[in-house]
């Protein structure tokens, strides 16, 4: 094959080396505010019964476009059933490279224990569909005479996951523990669109367990520290972090807090409850060398809007659901 070199900013190799090789899906920041990525499980998990989120995260600045937007709606049903939907798109650098993908997510809570049953363990499954394509015509060479044509510009596969959740939900506790764990490319797909050698590649299993707890420190503030622990091929994350709630009136609640990404970035958040409406804004500053020499550009932004749709079910205060917000 021909040697070629294409004109790429640092961050678009970073980006197509991680791709190639480890696969890493999109990850948001703020995670607890798009459950359905996070958990299968958390499908329908809320104090209302319908839900609507939306994200958007923008990383690298200046040195191209990196950015991801996700919608998701989900409800409750009558009968123990809760049922969602989610779609996400990332594109990433200049050279038109994008990964979209739909799901369709159900969850069961129909298992409950404790004096109260308000203890509760939920099982979930999703399936949908991962599309990845690269554009060549935007790709930039030193010499156009070396123009090489790839043999397919786009690939896409049927996707599997599943999860499980348990949440306390006993009112008026002093502390609500919460924690999950899923699995996502369960049926093993073989991704086209990338290939080592002649052999399929096979899209690697990514593991996710996250958990928390919320405590009550008082009547108006309650304090939730978080943690989470993603492993997919030979790439991990691990990030621990906290957020604060303050309740300034019946109908508002003032949200601030921090995360922290292990070997990769601090990420101070902040945010507001207003009538089933939840808006939060976090900021990772970069702590990796690769970060210190791109300066501000290797930082991230990161927009998560919920609403809350609430028709039949009510709930007292001292009510938890997981996650709280």
């Amino acid at each position: 094959m021909r040697k070629f070199l294409i004109t790429v900013n640092v961050a678009l190799l970073i980006g197509i080396s991680i791709v190639s090789k480890a696969q890493v899906d999109p990850h948001f920041t703020q995670y607890y505010m798009y459950p359905l990525w996070l958990n299968p499980a958390l499908t329908g998990t809320m104090d209302g019964d319908y839900r609507v989120n939306a994200n958007y995260r923008s990383q690298w600045d200046g040195l191209g476009d990196f950015s991801t937007v996700a919608l998701s709606g989900d409800m409750t049903t009558d009968k123990n059933i809760n049922i969602g939907a989610n779609i996400l798109n990332q594109k990433a650098g200049d050279a038109g490279y994008n990964y979209f993908t739909g799901y369709a997510s159900v969850a069961y809570t129909g298992v409950k224990f404790g004096s109260n049953g308000d203890q509760h363990i939920n099982f979930g499954l999703q399936a949908g569909w991962i599309q990845r394509q690269v554009d060549p015509n935007k790709f930039q060479y030193y010499d156009s005479s070396l123009r090489e044509t790839l043999s397919s510009n786009s690939g896409g596969y049927f996707d599997f996951g599943a999860g499980v959740l348990y949440y306390d939900a006993a009112m008026n506790k002093k502390a609500n523990w919460y924690g999950g764990f899923s699995v996502g490319h369960i049926n093993k797909p073989t991704d086209q669109f990338v290939k080592k050698s002649t052999e399929n590649y096979v899209v690697p299993y990514r593991f996710t367990v996250h958990g928390g707890v919320r405590i009550n420190i008082s009547e108006t503030f309650n304090l939730v520290p978080n943690a989470l622990w993603m492993k997919q091929g030979s790439a991990t994350e691990t990030m621990l972090g906290i957020y604060g709630e303050l309740k300034a009136n019946e109908t508002t609640d003032v949200l601030f807090g921090a995360n922290c990404r292990f070997n990769d970035a601090l990420a101070p958040f902040v945010g507001f409850y207003y009538n089933n409406f939840t808006v939060g804004l976090s900021y990772d500053v970069n702590s990796t060398s690769l970060g210190q020499y791109a300066g501000s550009k290797a930082n991230s932004f990161e927009l998560s809007m919920s609403y809350l749709m609430k028709r039949k079910r009510t709930f007292d205060p001292g009510y938890f659901k997981c996650p709280r917000i």
